[in-house]
């Protein structure tokens, strides 16, 4: 696992031994960077179950501007700063707690992303419970993503409350899903 593009270009990065962690493979990661990269520059990015915050400092590395990680496993939090260190990146702030928590204290300090990124774990249902608090809260910035890596067995939701699905990609067994505020035309 490896930093594809950007300042941090070719950095390795080491993820939590012996968790059920499931790293994105670099072809998704490459897609998905692929896809977002004119909002990138400049961007706050949200990396929710973050692991080793492989996504995160991927958006750090190719110019967000500001990366939010959140994480409950407080092993997987201690990998974060040590990648983060290894990358010479900053710009990051890491949360070691649950993440409907999370999301709820991010919101009360009134913070918003242009970009909100998920990976829970497979078919747990956490696709749905996750958006549907996001749906709740004014983390995304009105015409912010938010991107859910899931299983290709999950049920995508369509539209959850006031988000819509946009946009679907395959890779293998892996989805992206891309999510935006409904439009009110």
């Amino acid at each position: 696992m490896r930093v594809i593009s950007g300042k941090a270009k070719g950095t390795r990065l080491a993820s939590v031994k012996g968790l059920s962690t499931r790293p994105t493979g670099d072809r998704v990661k490459e897609a998905l960077f692929s896809m977002i990269a004119p909002g990138l520059a400049g961007s706050s990015f949200l990396d929710l179950y973050a692991g080793s915050g492989a996504i995160g400092l991927e958006a750090l590395s190719r110019g967000a501007e500001s990366v939010v990680w959140v994480d409950a496993n407080r092993a997987c939090g201690d990998q974060i700063k040590k990648n983060l260190a290894r990358t010479n990146l900053t710009g990051g702030v890491i949360y070691t707690s649950d993440v409907f928590s999370a999301l709820k204290r991010l919101d009360k300090r009134g913070e918003q992303f242009d970009f909100i990124f998920l990976d829970p774990p497979y078919d747990q249902g956490l696709v749905e419970k996750t958006l549907a608090c996001l749906a709740e809260l004014s983390l995304l910035k009105e015409d912010g993503i938010i991107i859910a890596e899931a299983s290709k067995k999950e049920e995508a939701p369509l539209g959850v409350s006031k988000l819509c699905l946009e946009k679907i990609r395959t890779y293998g067994e892996t989805v992206l899903l891309f999510y935006e505020w409904e439009c009110s035309e």
